[in-house]
């Protein structure tokens, strides 16, 4: 059995690509908000929460995702 793989067709107009890129910012902040309220219920002397962490985390790839939007020509979209 062969399996072929096809480019996705490329439907993307520039302001639908601008729209998911605010979108995953939008994301990102949301993310940002939890990890700072969930750390901001932890004492000082605690060590920081795992979620903080993997809030800080998913923020920081939702932004790297949007700017890959803004690079990306859109030919290669």
């Amino acid at each position: 059995m062969t399996i072929t793989m096809t480019p996705p067709v490329d439907t993307a107009t520039p302001d639908l690509t601008h729209a998911l890129g605010r979108e995953l910012r939008r994301l990102a902040r949301q993310h940002e908000t939890a990890a700072a309220t969930e750390a901001a219920r932890a004492p000082y002397w605690a060590p920081c929460p795992d979620s903080v962490v993997r809030h800080r985390a998913v923020a920081a790839l939702l932004r790297e995702d949007a700017a890959l939007l803004a690079i990306v020509p859109s030919s290669e979209r």
